[in-house]
């Protein structure tokens, strides 16, 4: 059995892909990236927490895995940070009474989140109450601003400015991702 191949030339390397070559283009990666979108890292806007009150620390961890940090409160009560950053939009605070049991569970990345940040407030305070920030910038006179991302704004972030003694010294507020500058 003979079979006919046919063969032609690649495209000249200055040749420019046709309109219609570039609208299949774009449909197939607007597909991709929708279908994506709904296993990506982000996941649904907001999730619901896996915890209810009144379950102890075992049922948390395995509902939620570990905890990537952990905080002392008053009164021998527990605050277990699970961010899922640094690209992550969420981090969900569980508060554990003295006896170990869920007392509340909050989405922190939120706008509610960031109103309780206020001038003057410690950074161990401030990462206690929104998590580990997503990116941590030096600035002049060795200031940093810690950032969050969050939702729905994929390309902007929350931050606040710590002093080098360790203080909030501005209220934070959103201003452009850089992850974003670098897909235009």
């Amino acid at each position: 059995m003979i079979m006919a191949m046919s063969y032609t030339n690649p495209p000249h390397p200055t040749a420019r892909p046709s309109v219609a070559a570039l609208m299949l283009t774009s449909l197939l990666a607007m597909v991709a990236l929708g279908s994506a979108g709904c296993a990506g890292p982000k996941g649904p806007l907001v999730q619901k927490a896996k915890v209810s009150p009144g379950q102890n620390e075992a049922a948390v961890l395995a509902a939620m895995g570990q905890p990537t940090n952990r905080y002392s409160m008053p009164q021998g009560s527990q605050r277990l940070e699970f961010a899922k950053g640094p690209l992550g939009y969420e981090t969900w605070m569980v508060d554990l009474d003295a006896n170990g049991r869920v007392t509340a569970a909050e989405q922190v990345l939120t706008q509610a989140g960031f109103d309780r940040v206020h001038v003057g407030m410690p950074a161990e305070a401030l990462q206690r109450l929104l998590g580990r920030p997503a990116e941590k910038q030096r600035q002049y006179l060795d200031r940093v601003t810690w950032y969050w991302r969050y939702t729905p704004y994929d390309c902007l972030w929350w931050g606040v400015t710590v002093s080098p003694q360790g203080y909030a010294i501005d209220t934070g507020g959103n201003v452009p991702d850089p992850r974003c500058d670098a897909t235009r």
